[in-house]
C-alpha cells in the first residue's frame, strides 16, 4: 500500500499536467491523496481515479511476484512504466480539459434552469383565445357625407364595433346601435380579409341586428352557443372584441350579477334579464361575444355603466337565450314578429306626480288593438280640460306599476293572443280582453 501511494504520488504531483494552465482558478484543486484517502472505504476515488487505482494495483502486485520468483522466464516489462505514464498522462488531459470547458462556479454548478411552463388554468384561457378568435369579426360604419366645398360625395367611417359568426351562411350577430345610421358595412374577419355586409334584419328594442357576408365558408367559423339559463355569479366569463379599433383583444373576469335590466340604446324599451360583468368592455367591444370557461357564447356585449365612457368594471351582456329567438327568427323572416298592445303611454314619472301607480294611455289609435277593444286615450274637452285616458293596472293578473313592467309581460306573449287588461278608468275598474297584433314593419 505504501508503495501503491508512492508511485500514484510521484505520477500525480510530479506529471505536468496538473501544473499546467488548464488550471483556470485557483478554487480549483485537483484531489490529493494521503494515506488516509487510501484507506479502503466504498467509492474512494472518482471512476478515472478508480480505473488507474485498479491498474496500479494489479500491475504493482505482478511486479512484486516477478520480482520475487525465482523463475527466470518471469522478467519485467520494459514497457510497463512508459505505457503507465502514458495512461495516466492521457487521463490528466482529458480531465483538466474537462474542467476548462465547464467554466461555471461552483455554486451553480448543480443548478438546473427548466424552461418557463404555464398553469393548465393559463394554458385553458389560451386555448380558449386561440380556438374563438377566428369567429370573431370587425365591423366597420360608413356613412355618407357630401363636402361642404367640393360637394363631394364621400364614405367616412362613423362608428366600428365587433361582431361574431352565427353559422356557415355568412350571417353576422352583432348589437343594433354598431349599425344604426350606417350607408354601408364592412365586415373584417380575423385573416384580415374585408366584405361588404348586407343587414338581414333587426331588432330595435333588444338592440340585435344580423348582416349577411358573401365569404367562403372556409373562412367562416360559426361560434358554440351555449345556454344563458343557468348560469352563477362568480361564474368566469370571456370577453372577446376589438376596442378603440384594436385588433383581437381577451379580457377575463367574472359573472358579478344576473337578471339585471338595461333600456335599448335605440327605443327605450328595458331588456331583461341581462348578464352583468366585471370583465373590461370598452368602445368597440360592443357587439363581441360572451364566453364561458368552455368557449360557449352566452351573450352578447352590448354596454358599460361608466362616467367616462371607459369601463369602469360594470358591463351588460344581452343573454344568449333572448338572442337565439330573436336571430333564427330574422334569420328565417327577415324580422321579429313581437306583439304589441298598440298605445302609447304617459312617462312613469307624471303617473307618480298623480299619486297613481300603473300606466296611463295617451292614446289608442282606432286601427291598433288597444283602440279596437275600446281602451281610452287621454284627451281635453271642449274648454280644453285634460281628461286622463285609462290606466292600465294589470295584464293576466300580473300587476303592472310601470312601463317596465308591461314590456316584460309582453315579451311573454305571443302575437294573436288574447290578454286581460285590467284599467282604472275615472273612479272604477274594468277588464277588456285585448287581441294582441303583430309590431308594424320598421324601415
Amino acid at each position: 500500500m505504501a508503495a501503491y501511494s508512492a508511485v500514484l504520488s510521484t505520477h500525480f504531483h510530479s506529471s505536468p499536467p496538473f501544473s499546467s494552465p488548464f488550471s483556470r482558478s485557483p478554487s480549483r484543486k485537483l484531489i490529493a491523496f494521503s494515506s488516509k484517502s487510501l484507506s479502503p472505504t466504498p467509492h474512494p476515488y472518482p471512476p478515472i481515479f478508480s480505473l488507474l487505482h485498479h491498474h496500479h494495483r494489479h500491475h504493482h502486485n505482478n511486479n512484486s511476484l516477478t520480482q520475487n520468483s525465482n523463475n527466470p522466464l518471469c522478467a519485467k516489462n520494459p514497457f510497463s512504466s512508459a505505457l503507465d505514464s502514458i495512461l495516466i498522462l492521457c487521463a490528466s488531459l482529458a480531465l483538466a480539459l474537462s474542467l476548462f470547458v465547464a467554466d461555471v462556479d461552483s455554486a451553480s454548478a448543480f443548478v438546473v434552469t427548466t424552461p418557463r411552463k404555464l398553469q393548465s388554468d393559463e394554458l385553458a384561457t389560451v386555448r380558449l383565445f386561440q380556438e374563438n378568435t377566428p369567429s370573431v369579426v370587425y365591423i366597420t360604419n360608413l356613412a355618407v357625407r357630401q363636402d361642404a366645398f367640393t360637394l363631394d360625395v364621400l364614405e367616412v367611417p362613423q362608428g366600428s364595433g365587433s361582431g361574431f359568426v352565427w353559422d356557415k351562411q355568412g350571417h353576422i350577430v352583432t348589437n343594433y346601435h354598431v349599425i344604426r345610421g350606417a350607408s354601408d358595412l364592412r365586415v373584417t374577419l380575423a385573416d384580415q380579409t374585408t366584405y361588404d355586409a348586407k343587414v338581414v334584419g333587426f331588432d330595435q328594442d333588444k338592440d340585435v341586428a344580423v348582416l349577411r357576408v358573401d365569404a367562403p365558408k372556409d373562412k367562416l367559423r360559426p361560434v358554440p352557443v351555449g345556454v344563458s339559463a343557468d348560469l352563477l355569479v362568480g361564474q368566469k366569463v370571456f370577453a372577446i372584441g376589438n376596442p378603440f379599433g384594436l385588433d383581437h383583444t381577451l379580457t377575463t373576469g367574472v359573472i358579478s350579477g344576473l337578471r339585471r335590466e338595461i333600456s335599448s340604446a335605440a327605443t327605450g324599451r328595458p331588456i331583461q334579464d341581462v348578464i352583468q360583468t366585471d370583465a373590461a368592455i370598452n368602445p368597440g367591444n360592443s357587439g363581441g361575444p360572451l364566453l364561458d370557461s368552455s368557449g360557449n357564447l352566452i351573450g352578447i356585449n352590448t354596454a358599460i355603466y361608466s362616467p367616462s365612457g371607459a369601463s369602469s368594471g360594470v358591463g351588460f351582456s344581452i343573454p344568449v337565450d333572448t338572442v337565439g329567438g330573436i336571430v333564427d327568427q330574422i334569420v328565417r323572416f327577415g324580422k321579429v314578429t313581437r306583439p304589441i298592445l298598440g298605445i302609447k303611454f304617459a312617462p312613469d314619472q307624471s303617473v307618480e306626480q298623480l299619486g297613481l301607480s300603473g300606466v296611463l294611455v295617451l292614446d289608442a289609435p282606432a286601427n291598433g288593438p288597444a283602440g279596437k277593444a275600446g281602451l281610452q286615450p287621454t284627451k281635453r274637452d271642449a274648454y280644453g280640460r285634460l281628461i286622463l285616458g285609462d290606466i292600465i293596472t294589470s295584464v293576466n293578473g300580473k300587476k303592472v306599476t310601470n312601463g317596465s313592467d308591461l314590456y316584460r309581460i309582453l315579451d311573454q306573449c305571443k302575437v294573436d293572443d288574447t290578454v286581460t287588461v285590467e284599467v282604472l278608468r275615472g273612479d272604477h275598474k274594468e277588464k277588456i280582453a285585448v287581441k294582441l297584433e303583430p309590431k308594424p314593419d320598421e324601415s
